[in-house]
């Protein structure tokens, strides 16, 4: 009998077994697709050589997650690659204002009127960054944070609306680039704990910035699968698990799926029926002939670079996905480009470009002319680069990777209480009805990204269960 089972070797059920292998449990990883990876893939979705990131691309909380810190992934062939600015926001006048590594830098792109507000809000927090993520990407309610002070202090900025925090700035270029930091999660810009949100990417990028992994985000994934071979863990690829009783004898089973799943395969009935999905997203992999050509010269050394020519508009974008059910006419886009420091992604003079937009949950239409109406705003011309696109909407995301319900790539909607309370309110979040069944997936806390953290934090809980037993 194995002592821990992993259901879905994404980025947290590949850490939840590495951590379990690691303290000398026998583990063993199913996985539905042919190869490791879930939201961190790699995979030629256009023409030969070009080498695009199915889902996520850029890795702010990958390369300051406490759990990835702690594994030595560097030997397994992981090497994060820095652009020169990890984010910029361009606007329609081909100005833009920049995330940079350097405090102040960035609030110098803000303009005089918002530097000193920007350098009052993230200083007091850089010195202790490293506590302070461990604080709140770690098991909550249950374990006792390292540094109350800066914590709570954190709550105070972070947990009001994001409108409230922007609310210090006074000119459009701070508020539209906070905006679009919100935006990452598919969240209202006016909804609980989005400035906290917004601050946690700020801060990451000034701590460690925001890295693609040399080769594509699968060299994340990879690294992981052969720290976990090498501990003694074994991955079984193309399995797919439809009822436990497909699973080998097991003293534990921790499922990095979405709760629908979850309880499907497990009999849960409606277990988590209050559990919310969130808006799906339409994106698109672009094969180039060259790098975009930005107006604003900015983003052509930036890593990511947000489209929305200001907060009004990114706003409405949002909520046109996720309360008013229909695609905005003007979407807020996140868009990475890989190839400004990866050579290896692309032929060479060629580039990968990826690029999405906020749809509703479930939502069939084709969103690509708005899309890339939006881009010649910015990069007039960028059409005319185009090689291929491969277009996803919600039903093939979610199709590619099942947690992907509805085209929520972050398996569950983060507003509201279920931004911290998710998938359940409950002092055991990685626990199910069952005393021998667990959840790892994003569903959990800290949420979307990959960071590993949920699978993390789910291992202490197995661990915690296999040693009383």
């Amino acid at each position: 009998m194995l002592d821990a089972v992993v259901v879905g070797a994404g980025p947290n059920g590949l850490t939840a077994a590495v951590e379990l292998a690691r303290r000398g449990f026998s583990v063993a990883v199913f996985e539905a697709r042919d190869t490791v990876g879930g939201g961190a893939r790699t995979e030629e979705l256009t023409l030969p050589g070009f080498r695009h990131d199915p889902c996520s691309a850029a890795h702010p909380l990958g390369i300051n997650s406490p759990a990835f810190r702690a594994l030595p992934l560097e030997r397994y062939g992981l090497e994060w690659l820095h652009a020169e600015l990890p984010m910029a926001h361009p606007f329609t006048d081909g100005s833009a204002a920049v995330l940079s590594r350097s405090v102040a830098e960035t609030a110098a792109s803000f303009g005089p009127r918002d530097a000193g507000a920007y350098r009052r809000l993230v200083e007091p927090f850089l010195p202790k960054w490293d506590t302070l993520v461990r604080d709140f990407m770690s098991l909550p309610l249950t374990s006792l944070p390292r540094d109350p002070v800066t914590l709570a202090r954190f709550g105070l900025v972070g947990l009001p609306p994001s409108t409230w925090l922007t609310s210090r700035f006074r000119d459009e270029r701070a508020k539209t680039l906070f905006a679009g930091l919100v935006g990452h999660v598919m969240a209202p810009l006016n909804g609980f704990a989005t400035g906290a949100i917004g601050l946690v990417f700020a801060l990451a990028a000034h701590a460690r910035g925001w890295p693609v992994a040399r080769g594509g985000s699968q060299s994340i994934s990879d690294a992981l699968a052969a720290y976990l071979k090498d501990l003694g863990g074994e991955i079984h690829t193309d399995y797919e698990v439809k009822r436990l009783d497909d699973l080998p004898p097991a003293r534990a089973y921790v499922f990095d799926t979405s709760p629908t799943a979850l309880a499907k395969i497990a009999g849960f009935g409606n277990h988590y029926e209050s559990f919310r999905y969130g808006a799906g997203v339409f994106k698109i992999d672009y094969a180039l002939d060259g790098p975009v050509p930005w107006t604003a010269k900015e983003a052509r050394t930036a890593g990511t670079v947000q489209i929305g020519a200001d907060s009004t508009e990114i706003g409405n974008a949002l909520r046109a996905a996720s309360r008013e059910n229909r695609a905005p006419d003007r979407p807020f886009m996140i868009t990475v480009q890989p190839s400004v420091i990866d050579p290896t992604r692309a032929p060479a003079g060629k580039q990968v470009f990826w690029a999405y937009g906020h749809v509703p949950s479930g939502w069939t239409g084709d969103l690509t002319d708005a899309l890339e109406r939006q881009l010649e705003r910015f990069a007039p011309g960028f059409r005319d680069r185009v090689l291929a696109r491969a277009t996803a909407g919600p039903p093939q995301l979610a199709a590619r990777n099942a947690n992907y319900v509805g085209g929520d790539i972050g398996t569950g909607a983060v507003s509201g209480l279920q931004i911290l309370l998710r998938p359940k309110l409950s002092l055991s979040p990685y626990g199910t009805p069952h005393p021998a069944v667990f959840i790892c997936s994003s569903a959990t806390p800290p949420g979307p990204g990959v960071h590993g953290m949920s699978g993390h934090n789910a291992a202490k809980a197995v661990w915690r269960r296999l040693r009383q037993s």
